[in-house]
């Protein structure tokens, strides 16, 4: 079903719901002797993946988080300094809006090629494919439809979301792009490259067949 997108309000792509009003999980780095209610957050994380064992979650970031942070650090080769920031919560599955953004602008102007899945040269599905890779360490299938079938759908898409059309108006999803707010878009597309596109243009509007998160 097609939906308008002008107007959308914009949100952070993240694996812990936000309490409203307050910065999610993967917007800032945490730090030993932080007070935040963002520390429970990831101490609920590294718990779940067995770093964090302490009987109950705080929002201190003590010794047990440090220690817990540094353990996952060491095990995954990152730097072992107990500061939990992108690498960190790359690894929890969690990931910020800005490091989608980020990673979207940096292959901004990489020609078009068909088929294509590196900076050498991208296709839409595979521009997709490798930023979410390099961002979020997700995993994308490789093909647009193969894309929309294994997303959550959202009503309106947020920062992180991955957008969809149907180019030849024939009931076929044959582009994506990632949205990256202000009803904007990211994408390969075959006559300019990797460029901004806006999703309430004359072109774009009448294609456009929803939204669908990843995470």
């Amino acid at each position: 079903m097609k939906k308008l997108v002008s107007g959308i309000i914009v949100a952070g792509v993240l694996a812990v719901n936000p309490v409203a009003g307050h910065a999610a999980l993967g917007d800032n780095t945490l730090k030993p002797e932080t007070h935040d209610s963002d520390v429970q957050d990831l101490q609920a994380l590294l718990k779940k993946k067995g770093y964090f064992t302490y009987h109950e979650t705080t929002n201190y970031f003590g010794p047990y988080t440090e220690s817990a942070v540094k353990k996952l650090q060491k095990e995954k080769g990152m730097n072992v300094d107990g500061v939990a920031g992108d690498s960190v919560y790359k690894a929890l599955g969690v990931f910020s809006k800005q490091a989608i953004v980020d990673q979207a602008e940096e292959y901004r102007g990489t020609p078009y090629e068909w088929g294509g899945e590196t900076p050498d040269g991208f296709d839409c599905s595979g521009y997709l494919n490798y930023i979410f890779d390099k961002a979020a360490n997700i995993d994308l299938p490789r093909v647009v439809k193969d894309i929309h079938e294994e997303g959550t759908s959202v009503d309106s898409p947020h920062v992180g979301d991955i957008v969809f059309f149907d180019i030849e108006g024939n009931g076929n999803l044959s582009h994506a792009g990632v949205y990256v707010g202000d009803g904007k878009f990211m994408h390969a597309s075959s006559s300019k490259g990797v460029t901004t596109s806006e999703l309430d243009s004359s072109y774009w509007a009448p294609k456009y067949e929803g939204a669908k998160r990843y995470r």
